[in-house]
């Protein structure tokens, strides 16, 4: 499809400073992205600018100066760190001769790389052709080439023509795939919800450390690794809490500052997990400077996919890496926690997680002590189902003197099935 400089991994990296702060992105996080892509990077050209150039970018000088070092390096690759427009990529690629690609194609090929699920893949796939259907222009270099051939000569549809039809054609394939992927989640989870089994979903910035508290809490062994975006896919176990009985826990994938609104758009399926929890774990990474301004980036995420109103509890990880800071939970004036911090690496503090979550979930657990009839036998079999008796005795007449402790939409499922004389047995002793 594309006519286009052959690439590679060899990289140089461009960096503008911005005094706009909506407009500013880290040097120190470019490079972690490109070491997770797989590339090498051989320099870093920066440069200091009030506003982008229409043409270049950078400027005319600037980007003389690029393919200077590009010529000088034998560079395969060039990364901005910040997002292109098509024609400043071409005008770019056509001045130094060699493959350009801004910071939303950089997240986008590491996407690539880390899709394991059938799904994943045809989410990133998506999220690249929708990308790309902007940037067909400038791999031609003969956009008014028409079909050959006898009888198909003429005012005929340009190969630029076919492709944008062939990129519309596989989005919508790949769009009704992914719509049907969306409601065997929504079953999933419809049937997590009549059996009332709470969901939690971590969330957070990349790498903060979320797929390692996973394995922690869940005693799994899905991958994790110290590079941004290792986790793509959503993974769902079981994890027991006290009180509560079995929880589902959720992983996915991470946010990053001025994440691309095609990959917002494509993992809006995956995301769905953190729009529906009964509770949210924002992990952060305690060790980070820039902590704050993640810890931002992930709210904006979770404000544009409509997931920013659920209960969230901050779990501040990598403690071990920070001075002077032991495990330990935070809690209002209410006394009800808001903060844990631990290490997911050594798994200090993480039993102060579990305990956390129980409170926050366990806030709707009821305390009875019931008095049941012989003849509710039945009644008793279903809280013993439950889970949910600390302490049986009997009195003369075989009635059950029972203590129990279970979720109050738990007991009220009992009053609707069992009618609602079982709530005469509560006693007040």
């Amino acid at each position: 499809m594309f006519e286009r400089y052959e690439a590679g991994e060899r990289a140089i990296l461009v960096h503008v400073d911005f005094p706009d702060e909506n407009d500013r992105e880290d040097l120190d996080e470019l490079k972690m992205l490109v070491s997770s892509a797989g590339a090498t990077e051989l320099f870093v050209l920066t440069a200091s600018r009030s506003s982008p150039d229409s043409k270049y970018f950078v400027g005319r000088g600037k980007a003389d100066e690029l393919a200077e070092v590009v010529r000088h390096y034998e560079a395969d690759i060039i990364i901005f760190n910040h997002a292109l427009s098509p024609s400043q990529e071409r005008n770019i690629e056509t001045l130094c001769k060699c493959r350009v690609i801004d910071r939303t194609g950089l997240i986008l090929d590491i996407f690539a790389q880390r899709a394991r699920t059938h799904e994943g893949k045809l989410q990133v796939e998506l999220a690249q052709l929708r990308h790309l259907s902007t940037r067909l222009v400038r791999g031609w270099t003969h956009l008014e080439r028409q079909k050959g051939g006898i009888g198909l000569r003429g005012p005929g549809e340009t190969q630029l023509e076919t492709d944008r039809r062939l990129l519309r054609g596989r989005i919508k394939s790949i769009t009704k795939r992914l719509e049907k992927v969306q409601r065997q989640r929504e079953q999933s989870r419809r049937a997590r919800d009549r059996a009332e089994i709470p969901t939690i979903s971590l969330v957070g910035y990349t790498n903060a450390g979320k797929s390692t508290l996973f394995n922690q809490l869940t005693h799994s062994e899905i991958y994790a690794a110290d590079q941004l975006f290792a986790t793509l896919d959503p993974t769902l176990r079981k994890v027991e809490l006290q009180d509560i009985g079995t929880a589902i826990l959720a992983d996915t994938v991470g946010f990053i500052r001025h994440l691309p609104h095609d990959l917002v758009a494509a993992f809006k399926a995956t995301l769905q997990e953190a729009k529906e929890a009964d509770l949210q774990l924002h992990v952060i990474d305690a060790s980070d400077e820039q902590c704050k301004e993640n810890v931002e980036q992930v709210e904006l995420v979770l404000e544009e996919i409509e997931a920013n109103e659920l209960p969230q509890l901050q779990v501040f990880n990598k403690v071990d890496a920070v001075e002077e800071y032991e495990p330990h939970i935070d809690r209002n004036e209410y006394g009800i926690p808001i903060r844990v911090w631990l290490s997911a690496k050594t798994g200090a503090g993480c039993s102060l997680l579990l305990e956390a979550i129980s409170e926050l979930l366990g806030h709707q657990m009821v305390n009875y002590h019931l008095k049941i009839p012989p003849r509710f036998g039945h009644v008793v079999g279903a809280l013993y189902q439950l889970n949910c008796i600390h302490k049986e005795s009997f009195e003369e007449d075989g009635s059950w003197l029972l203590d129990v402790r279970l979720q109050s939409r738990e007991w009220q499922k009992l009053v609707k099935k069992n009618g609602p004389e079982i709530e005469t047995f509560i006693s007040q002793s």
